[in-house]
């Protein structure tokens, strides 16, 4: 599931967007075309046009029993393709193990990052693109991710409920989902026919699936219109694709080298600088990068900014500024570049960083400054919370996990500057995470976490995590990029109630007793360089 993503995104460009409407009104189009766009280094891919009201109308009809059918039927497939396809252990439920489920409670697990992260998020999008697609709005269609999650959790698995799912899948899912939702919208055209129509419709169903089945109960799948039946018209949008190679260049004090192949889809939705923001998500960015490079995860980063409100503070016609709310999905992943072992109980874990904040909400300003035709300067800031995140850890397995639970806050930021008289873009971005484990367990050399009762967040631990990014785009034919990117990652774990016995020698070199590191203190650095053609549509 989790390498589904960028193939269903590349399918968007593979097929045209249709043509605009020339009913609308000129000084609505206007109202919706980006400022200055010949400055931005994303070009809309085609020109903005506004739903048809008639679209509108018949895509806003609520219709609650069938979406908590799909809802209902797809916890019953998946429940079904784990116990009599995969067979699945925590499959195998029973009236007693429901009642279980609900007297015992919900405690964290220790599953992957990436299923606890990612895959769970994304199944949250498909619950709550059950009721999106079905007439109801973003914060509506978060109750059914939260239903959907609810049953899985307390019915679906023989495992106890998890407390970090009930709260990564919906919201997660929300994000994940309002996303591909609203990408879909583009792909489909109600007007067209044949296999275009064909094409078109598994494009949609592939990158939303929930929606593509709701237009097949309806019949909407194959039915002919006058109108394009998207949701939302055509908004600004500009999206880009890169492929190239990685390399990772060292990790801690050790020189580790290993490169690979790299690719990146990245997606600008909606006008930045919209007066005020009607919908959430009317505007958002969307990141993913994946590698095809030994020891290395495929899903490398998945990135989501998607605005819920907004207010331009300051518009003049060389300046804006733009103050909002926004949710936040991150996730990066790496994994061990060395063949190696720690040389001691102080040294790093060989993996230099996992992170996933699937559940963050944040205010953000957006800056403009065009003062003529020749070159364009933008920036952005963001302050959020971090309700749930995963942080490597340095001693805690347990199962599939090597990371510990927490929560604190995240900033963000970013300066570009685009000058076209020359054919370049640079910029500059920065994250910065600090995540606080608060219910841990008390470390002992004798008692190793895997002997423990898996419901604790981790290591009591405060973390952080810094990514420093650089890049530099230049065109060489029209909406062909050459692109560096250089990335800088580093981790800093401070682990305040653990105490490490480390061995001592004496003058002649042999063993002679330990000694106590307490509250020890944890660092790794890895440095990723990218080399990639862009291709902007």
């Amino acid at each position: 599931m989790k390498f589904m993503l960028p193939i269903l995104l590349t399918l968007v460009s593979m097929l045209s967007i249709s043509a605009q409407n020339p009913d609308l009104a000129a000084e609505q189009i206007e109202r919706w075309e980006r400022p200055d766009s010949a400055l931005s280094f994303l070009q809309p891919v085609v020109s903005p046009v506004l739903p048809d009201s008639a679209d509108v109308r018949r895509l806003e009809h609520k219709a609650f029993w069938r979406a908590s059918a799909e809802v209902v039927g797809m916890n019953l497939g998946l429940w079904a393709f784990d116990r009599y396809i995969q067979h699945g252990q925590f499959a195998y439920i029973s009236w007693n193990s429901i009642k279980e489920n609900f007297k015992h409670g919900f405690e964290w697990d220790n599953d992957h990052l990436s299923t606890n992260m990612f895959a769970h998020p994304y199944n949250g999008s498909l619950f709550y693109n059950a009721g999106r697609s079905n007439g109801y709005n973003y914060w509506q269609s978060a109750l059914f991710a939260i239903g959907g999650s609810a049953m899985w959790e307390m019915f679906m698995e023989k495992e106890y409920p998890s407390t970090n799912d009930i709260i990564a899948t919906p919201i997660g899912g929300a994000a994940l989902g309002e996303v591909l939702y609203r990408t879909s919208d583009l792909v489909i055209d109600d007007r067209t026919g044949g296999w275009e129509r064909a094409g078109r419709e598994i494009a949609g169903f592939l990158i939303s699936p929930m929606k593509g089945f709701t237009r097949i109960v309806t019949g909407r799948a194959w039915h002919r219109r006058p109108t394009t039946g998207r949701r939302f018209g055509i908004p600004p949008v500009g999206v880009s694709f890169s492929l190239g190679s990685r390399m990772l260049l060292f990790h801690d004090e050790r020189t580790y080298n290993k490169a690979g192949l790299t690719g990146r889809v990245f997606i600008e939705y909606g006008n930045k600088f919209e007066e005020s923001t009607r919908y959430p998500f009317d505007y958002f960015t969307f990141l993913l990068d994946a590698d095809v490079m030994p020891t290395q995860p495929i899903l490398s980063r998945v990135e989501i900014m998607g605005r819920l409100l907004s207010k331009v503070v300051y518009e003049s016609k060389t300046a804006d500024i733009s103050l909002g709310m926004y949710q936040h999905f991150d996730f990066f992943d790496s994994d061990t570049i060395s063949n190696g072992k720690p040389n001691s109980v102080l040294d790093a874990c060989l993996v230099p960083y996992k992170l996933g904040t699937p559940a963050s909400l944040g205010g953000g300003m957006l800056a403009r400054y065009s003062p003529n035709r020749k070159w364009q300067l933008e920036g952005y800031a963001h302050v959020n919370a971090v309700f749930l995140a995963g942080i490597l850890s340095d001693f805690y397995r347990r199962y599939h996990r090597n990371y510990n639970w927490g929560s604190g806050f995240a900033l963000k930021g970013g300066v570009s500057i685009n000058y076209p008289s020359i054919r370049f873009q640079t910029g500059i971005d920065v994250r910065f995470y600090r995540i606080y484990t608060l219910k841990g367990y008390k470390f002992d050399e004798d008692d190793r976490p895997e002997y423990l009762e898996p419901n604790v967040q981790g290591d009591r631990s405060n973390a952080s995590f810094l990514n420093l990014n650089y890049y530099f785009n230049y065109r060489l034919i029209r909406n062909l990029y050459a692109t560096i990117s250089l990335d800088w990652y580093r981790r800093y774990s401070h682990y305040p109630e653990i105490t490490l016995r480390i061995p001592e020698n004496d003058p002649t070199g042999y063993p002679h007793g330990f000694a106590a590191v307490g509250g020890p203190i944890f660092t790794s650095d890895q440095i990723g360089l990218k080399i990639m053609l862009t291709y902007n549509m």
